[in-house]
């Protein structure tokens, strides 16, 4: 993909993601502070700002070093500055590249995951957004091409979502509900999901033909 395409996926995928903000809020109301819907939605309008003005020359990487800055400025939120550290790590997977494929996305995905890992001092099977992030990784590393990567990543993320709301969550503020924590789900991983199926949105309506009248 190259990078006007990515651009534009992006600005779509962010679109209809915020779609999702009222589900997340509810989530991250049950788990922790509830503000996972704002910082969801304030941060895709400044990316989506960012990227409509970022020059048309800028390389794969130049436009994931803009949504992290764009997405960390936005909101004040822990889980903001982890995403937006997540960007900056995978963007640095993308340096000298101007066509993104599925193995450069897998890759971008890997190092954003082991950013927020180190970051939020977690693993996977604390019940974090990681728990989704790392199978999506694996699925998009082993995939032969974008669109059954796609698919398996998003098949690992709603996995991981679903085995994951038995357990316990163990970092951040969910973590203070200890046991009470144990059949909900988790607003992170559920974001990383809602993320997966925007994008997969958002790039069919970039590769739809237009159809003449």
């Amino acid at each position: 993909m190259k990078s006007t395409a990515l651009n534009e996926s992006i600005r779509r995928s962010l679109t209809e993601l915020v779609s999702y903000a009222d589900e997340l809020r509810d989530l991250d109301q049950a788990l922790g502070d509830g503000d996972l819907g704002i910082t969801v939605s304030l941060g895709a309008g400044a990316v989506i700002e960012a990227l409509e003005t970022l020059s048309e020359d800028a390389t794969p990487a130049e436009i994931a070093k803009t949504c992290a800055k764009a997405f960390a400025n936005a909101n004040p939120s822990t889980m903001a500055a982890l995403v937006a550290g997540g960007l900056l790590a995978g963007s640095k997977t993308w340096a000298g590249l101007d066509d993104v494929d599925v193995a450069a996305a897998a890759q971008f995905v890997r190092a954003g995951g082991e950013n927020i890992a180190a970051r939020g001092k977690t693993q996977v099977g604390d019940k974090t957004i990681l728990d989704a992030i790392m199978p999506a990784a694996d699925a998009l590393a082993a995939a032969q091409d974008a669109t059954a990567g796609l698919a398996s990543a998003i098949a690992g993320a709603e996995r991981a979502v679903i085995e994951t709301t038995g357990l316990q969550s163990r970092r951040g503020r969910a973590s203070w509900l200890q046991e009470r924590s144990i059949g909900l789900q988790d607003p992170g991983a559920t974001a990383f999901l809602r993320f997966l199926e925007s994008w997969r949105v958002g790039q069919a309506a970039v590769t739809q033909p237009v159809t003449q009248n």
